[in-house]
């Protein structure tokens, strides 16, 4: 194994560890390259310390998005607070998610299309 090689697997392998897992899958899009993934807090850092693995570009999106979120209120009750932050960053999520289905049905219908031209139905 040349040195180029055998440093492009020491990296790939410790993308991994850093990950915890050798199949990342990014929830909203589907991107699977190691390198491409960071830590990100569904409800926000100031709320709740729970965190998904997304790939950059989606982290950046979420992240964007979190910034429309209603600020801390000190008089609210933290829990429920924390909870709907949660809430609102599960639901930022679903966006991405539903946008990527769209382009998936739209690819599909595409395909559809395509291969039917010139086929007679079965019945």
């Amino acid at each position: 194994m040349d040195e180029a090689r055998f440093q492009r697997e020491r990296r790939r392998e410790r993308q991994y560890e850093r990950l915890g897992t050798r199949t990342p899958r990014c929830p909203c899009c589907g991107e699977t390259h190691p390198a491409c993934f960071e830590a990100h807090h569904i409800a926000g850092r100031k709320y709740d310390p729970t965190t998904v693995l997304v790939c950059t570009s989606d982290h950046r999106k979420l992240t964007d998005m979190q910034k429309d979120h209603p600020m801390f209120d000190p008089d609210a009750d933290p829990f429920l607070q924390s909870l709907a932050h949660f809430l609102l960053g599960l639901a930022d999520m679903l966006v991405l998610v539903a946008k990527k289905l769209k382009e998936f049905a739209a690819g599909l219908l595409q395909r559809a299309r395509n291969g039917s031209a010139g086929q007679t139905e079965v019945k």
